[in-house]
C-alpha cells in the first residue's frame, strides 16, 4: 500500500528539473506547495515527502520554505552517493544529515543512496555496509539504490552523457542484481538490514522485471520500497491497465511513491524535466493516483 508520497526527484539537479527555466525555483515551491495541499485534502493520512535534493544543500530547503513549500509537508528527502558522484567522503553522511536538521525542523528521509559497482563489486559490497552503519537510526526512511542495474539498452535519465565520461556510465550499475537478475557480492548482506533498510526500484512502462523485483524484494525481507508514478507515463494509451498492475503487484509493501516527469505536451519545454505549463495540472495528476491507489 501506498504510505508516502514524494513530490518529484532531484529537483535542486539541473538534469532533473529546468533550471533555466525556473532558476530560482519558485515554480517548483509553488507545484509542491499546491501539490501538498492537493493529496493533504484528498488523503490526510498518507505522508507527504520533498522529492529527495542532490546536492545536498540547506540554503535549497530554506528557499523553499520561504516560498511556502514545506508548509504541507511530512518530510524531507536527500539523496547522496559518496562513492560515485558526490565530491564529499562517505564519512561524511552524519554531518550531512546534520546540515539539513539546521534548515528544517521536518524529519529527515535518505531515499536514494547507492554505489555502483562499475569498477569492482568490492566497491559496492564496502559501500553498503558502510551505508547501514552510518546511517541505520539515524534517519526515518532509508532506502538502497537499487536493486537492479539498469539495462545497458536505455539510457540514464541525464543530459550530459557525452560530457559525463564514466560518471553517466556508473548509472548501469547501481543493482544489487545485475541486469541478468544474477546476485551482485552485496546482494548477499541486504538482508542484514532490512526491513529497516528499504529499496529504490524504478519500475519503466511495461517492465519485464516486476515479478522478477517482488520475489526478490520478498526473499530480501524487504517491507519498504520507493517506485514512481510518472505523470508522463499516465498520458500513454491504456496507461491506467499498466499503473494498476504494478501497483497490485506491489500491494504488500509500504510503498513510497514518487510523482515526477511532465509529459512533453505539459510542459514549458517538451521535456519530461520541464516546469509544467500549469501547475495545476500536476496536482491534479497526484490526486487522481491518491483516489486510485491509496
Amino acid at each position: 500500500m501506498i504510505e508516502a508520497v514524494k513530490f518529484w526527484n532531484e529537483p535542486n539537479n539541473k538534469s532533473h528539473w529546468a533550471f533555466e527555466i525556473d532558476p530560482e525555483w519558485r515554480t517548483f515551491g509553488e507545484m509542491v506547495k499546491l501539490a501538498a495541499q492537493a493529496v493533504k485534502a484528498e488523503k490526510p493520512h498518507i505522508l507527504r515527502v520533498l522529492g529527495g535534493i542532490s546536492p545536498i544543500d540547506p540554503t535549497f530547503i530554506k528557499r523553499l520554505e520561504g516560498y511556502g513549500a514545506l508548509q504541507d509537508l511530512n518530510a524531507i528527502a536527500v539523496h547522496g552517493f559518496p562513492l560515485d558522484w558526490n565530491l564529499w567522503s562517505i564519512h561524511e553522511w552524519p554531518d550531512k544529515i546534520e546540515e539539513i536538521k539546521t534548515a528544517t525542523n521536518l524529519p529527515i528521509w535518505v531515499t536514494e543512496v547507492g554505489a555502483s559497482s562499475f569498477g569492482a563489486e568490492e566497491v559496492q559490497e564496502f559501500g553498503l555496509q558502510k551505508t547501514a552503519e552510518l546511517l541505520m537510526g539515524r534517519v526515518e526512511r532509508l532506502f538502497w539504490y537499487s536493486l537492479y542495474d539498469l539495462p545497458r539498452t536505455w539510457e540514464a535519465t541525464t543530459r550530459h552523457r557525452e560530457a559525463e565520461g564514466s560518471s553517466y556510465y556508473r548509472h548501469f550499475h547501481m543493482g544489487l542484481l545485475r541486469e541478468d537478475g544474477s546476485p551482485k557480492l552485496a546482494c548477499k548482506h541486504f538482508s542484514d538490514f532490512t526491513p529497516e533498510f528499504g529499496i529504490c526500484q524504478w519500475f519503466h512502462y511495461e517492465d519485464h522485471r516486476l515479478d522478477d523485483a517482488v520475489n526478490w524484494l520478498r526473499k530480501l525481507g524487504v517491507k519498504k520500497l520507493r517506485t514512481g508514478l510518472s505523470w508522463a507515463d499516465w498520458l500513454r494509451p491504456d496507461a491506467d491497465k499498466w499503473f494498476d498492475h504494478v501497483m497490485k503487484k506491489l500491494d504488500e509493501f509500504d510503498v513510497t511513491a514518487t510523482f515526477c516527469f511532465t509529459p512533453e505536451s505539459k510542459g514549458v519545454q517538451p521535456h519530461h524535466t520541464s516546469p509544467p505549463q500549469h501547475i495545476e495540472e500536476f496536482a491534479d495528476f497526484c490526486v487522481e493516483m491518491m483516489r486510485r491507489y491509496a
